[in-house]
């Protein structure tokens, strides 16, 4: 009889049953609401205008909403000041003035106001001069301080802006050679000039323009000091005439620029010549 072969059976120690990947997904679960948590807090101290756009995107992704985007969808551009939500910018830049303890005393000669040609922001002088040395477009300490942080914020924006000059009524003696238009447009360029070194983008100023004494503040006191002033206006851009602007915008601006440059010497040179102004 044959020997029935001998079978030998080794078993390995084994390990505990599969867990399974359940805890895979809590912990995707816990990464995705830490990382919208830290997105969370980084837009709470974002701009105003910033959280606009990201609240417009994720509304509307392909960037065609009224009040934000054009089919450029993702990019900062996207976000317009219109009528609706130029209120929107006026609360964010008082916001930012009064963050600031040097400027909040300044609050008085800053006035803003949403008028039918977009955010009117106006620099009122004092009797003593607030933000241009007296009689002369050269800004002192608080308007440079005050254009900077304007500028800083405007430059966010895609609307084009317009600078105006504004002198009172005093004329200049006549021996000056110098008088009121020259100032108000020497004003406004200086304006220019420092607002664009400081963040406003070259081609985003449609128009720099001098009125003199021409639309006073206050008619009825023609001497009053509040009628030397810079105007800046962020001209809104309508929901049906984007498209076009943005098409236009190279020649309209050319052929809208109501002052030039006339050279950097009069900041200095001529503003030197206008000490009988009391402006």
């Amino acid at each position: 009889m044959e020997t029935p072969p001998i079978i030998i059976i080794k078993r390995k120690g084994g390990h505990g049953g599969h867990h399974g990947g359940a805890w895979k997904v809590a912990y995707a679960d816990f990464v995705t609401a830490m990382m919208a948590l830290f997105i969370v807090l980084w837009l709470m101290n974002s701009s105003k205008q910033l959280q606009v756009a990201v609240g417009g995107y994720f509304k509307d992704p392909t960037g065609t909403a009224k009040k934000v985007g054009t089919n450029q969808s993702g990019s900062g551009e996207n976000f317009q000041l219109t009528k609706q939500n130029l209120a929107d910018l006026k609360e964010q830049l008082q916001k930012n003035i009064r963050s600031i303890n040097d400027l909040e005393k300044l609050r008085k000669n800053i006035e803003m106001t949403v008028t039918a040609e977009g955010l009117r922001i106006e620099l009122l002088e004092s009797e003593k001069g607030t933000f241009f040395d007296s009689g002369s477009s050269a800004l002192n300490q608080s308007g440079r301080e005050m254009l900077v942080l304007l500028a800083e914020e405007l430059g966010q924006v895609p609307n084009h802006i317009s600078i105006e000059g504004h002198t009172d009524a005093k004329p200049f003696a006549e021996k000056a050679n110098y008088g009121n238009w020259e100032l108000s447009s020497d004003r406004a360029n200086a304006a220019r000039r420092l607002m664009q070194q400081s963040g406003v983008r070259p081609d985003q100023v449609s128009q720099v323009r001098g009125f003199a004494d021409q639309r006073l503040r206050n008619p009825k006191e023609p001497l009053e000091a509040s009628n030397r002033r810079i105007s800046i206006i962020v001209q809104y851009i309508s929901n049906d005439s984007a498209d076009a602007a943005k098409e236009g915008d190279g020649t309209e601006r050319s052929k809208g620029a109501a002052v030039k440059e006339e050279g950097g010497s009069k900041e200095g040179g001529n503003a030197a010549t206008a000490k009988p102004k009391s402006d």
